[in-house]
Order: C-alpha cells, then structure tokens, then sequence
C-alpha cells in the first residue's frame, strides 16, 4: 500500500482527538462488569462526545489528511448519526492497527497494529455509537465488517480482534476511554469486560494481534492514539 498520509514520525508529536468535554454520565446501559470499573485517570467516552472525536469545536485534528478511499467513505456516511472514521496507533510500537483482510481461516480479518503509516482503508476503522447500550461497534473499512472479540477461540488466540461480523451483538461492543493526562484512548470488552492489548512479544503471523485481555490498563500495550479520518 502506499502511504496517504504523513509518515510516522511525523504523526507521532500529532494529538488527533483530544478530551471529553465532561465527566461520564451514569452508565446504566452497559453490563455491570463494565458500569463499576472505570479506571483511575480515565474517563468513559460516550455519545454525546462523538463531537470530540471528529475534531469537533473543542477538538484537535490530526496534522494527516485522509486518503481517496477514507474521503468516499466519508461521504458515504455523512448522513449516519454519531460516526467517527478513525485510525488506531498503538502506543507500545508506534504502528497503525490494520485489518487482516486477506489471512486465511479462522484469522480472516485479525487486528493487528503492524502498519508504520496509514496507507488507506486497511488501518481504517468507523466508530459508530449505540445509545441503548451506550457502547460503540468498530467496523473496519477495509471489508465493511464489524470487530468482534472472539472468546471462543483457545491459546494464544482467545479473545483475537477480528473483523467478521455483518451486524453488532454483545460480541461487537466496546466501551471507550480517555486519559487526559496522558492524551491516550484505550478500549473495553463488554463481552468479557477486559481491555483491549497489543500482543508485541508475539511472533509469527499474529504479532502485535489485538486481543481483550486485560484486567486493566497497565501501560502502553493497552494504549492507543486515535487519529480522525474525517478531518
């Protein structure tokens, strides 16, 4: 692929999206595991603050601008309600997390922070939020499907990112959080209420896979800048 965008060096001094405007509200629609367990310097990232995430008024945009592919799925969205096309970069090892369209089964479509630049609709990813569970479904942009926490799967493998879903269920939902201080953005499970981790001591074709299992947010496997793709 080649790259849309600025290269990594000079994305990594960038802060895409900045804070919430407020504290989280009550957070009656999510499951309980996930209600009672904010952690210490960080805020839940909710509906009304999709606002935030384009780089709304009070927001900061990245200093990239997205490629033809992300402007037409823009467009193609622009009518969709609280919808933020967003690019992921880890903070553990400074690559963009990027769909496995093409691996073959059971790991078609497998997240993996791998890329050094967003080159286009691969490290793609639509934020849509959810007001009756007050969650968000990722949808990768490179095959229109949503990402699911496969907890069925064993090993190394169990609770892999994958983009293969058609439609959101329990399995697609994810809470999103925001450190201020630190300026990081980091993601939850609702299916098993762990945080989402970048697997850099991994080897082989799931390195740096993205898997939930994390009780919590320990560092920078768990940590991520969110770049806005609307801009």
């Amino acid at each position: 692929m080649t790259s849309v965008l600025l290269a990594l060096s000079a994305l990594v001094g960038a802060s895409a999206l900045t804070a919430p405007a407020a504290a989280a509200a009550a957070q009656t629609g999510r499951p309980a595991t996930v209600r009672t367990a904010v952690p210490a310097g960080w805020e839940v990232v909710e509906g009304d603050e999709v606002a935030a995430l384009n780089g709304g008024a009070d927001g900061k945009r990245s200093s990239a601008s997205p490629g033809p592919a992300a402007q037409n799925l823009t467009a193609q969205d622009a009518d969709a309600d609280e919808l933020s096309l967003i690019a992921m970069q880890s903070v553990r090892n400074q690559r963009f997390v990027t769909t496995e369209k093409n691996y073959p089964a059971p790991n078609t479509g497998a997240l993996r922070a791998r890329s050094a630049e967003y080159g286009g609709s691969w490290e793609g990813f639509a934020f849509e939020w959810d007001e009756t569970t007050e969650t968000y479904a990722l949808r990768s942009l490179a095959n229109d499907l949503y990402v699911a926490v496969e907890k069925n799967f064993t090993g190394s493998s169990q609770n892999l990112l994958r983009a293969r879903s058609t439609g959101v269920g329990g399995w697609e939902r994810f809470v999103v959080y925001y450190n201020a201080e630190l300026d990081r953005w980091a993601l939850q499970s609702t299916l098993n209420g762990l945080f989402v981790a970048m697997e850099n001591g991994y080897t082989g074709s799931l390195q740096y896979a993205l898997r939930a299992r994390s009780a919590e947010i320990g560092g920078s496997w768990e940590e991520f800048v969110l770049y806005d793709l609307g801009a």
